[in-house]
């Protein structure tokens, strides 16, 4: 069994055996997976995994010899880090660098804790805005907040995508990014 010691994060993306996107896994599972003739290696890493016989490419993207079955989540999770990764790391009111999460029509109002109604502020429009909602302010959003969608939101959440999956996943901006 190959020596397998990654670098930190690094990882694997799984393809069905149509190519569907499953999930991501660790180096060691995928080169597990390769080993054991349950997966092939379609696109290679950067390195090679060595044992006392054989060298073997880390694998950055492996394919399922046998089709699965698998149940989708119909939603993404929320989360801050979600939330922070959906607006780009900028404030939903002036574009700024974010460090806070705002509800748009605040809780303390009646306001849910839901995909459409969180986003990413900075600290000074956070404050500024407070129990207050954007209209009151006089303020717009750059843009509405939604659910996330789309397969890589599904496969990786809020993980950054190694670019060498961009053959698999739909890695192109989402569409709450353009100016409203």
């Amino acid at each position: 069994m190959p020596d397998i010691r990654p670098a930190v994060g690094s990882g694997a993306l799984v393809l069905n055996a149509s190519y569907e996107p499953l999930c991501v896994v660790s180096v060691r599972r995928a080169a597990i997976l390769v080993i054991s003739a349950k997966a092939v290696c379609v696109a290679h890493g950067e390195g090679v995994l060595h044992s006392a016989r054989d060298a073997l490419p880390i694998p950055s993207v492996v394919r399922l010899t046998r089709f699965v079955r698998v149940p989708y989540r119909t939603h993404v999770g929320l989360s801050r880090r979600a939330i922070f990764a959906r607006d780009g790391w900028r404030c939903a009111y002036c574009r700024g660098p974010a460090e806070t999460i705002d509800h748009v029509f605040p809780r303390s109002r009646g306001g849910r804790h839901a995909w459409d109604n969180v986003v990413a502020a900075c600290a000074r429009c956070n404050h500024t805005k407070g129990a207050k909602t954007p209209a009151e302010l006089g303020w717009r959003l750059h843009a509405s907040p939604t659910v996330p969608k789309g397969t890589a939101w599904r496969v990786l959440g809020h993980r950054t995508p190694d670019p060498r999956w961009a053959d698999w996943l739909d890695l192109r901006e989402p569409e709450t990014e353009a100016a409203a």
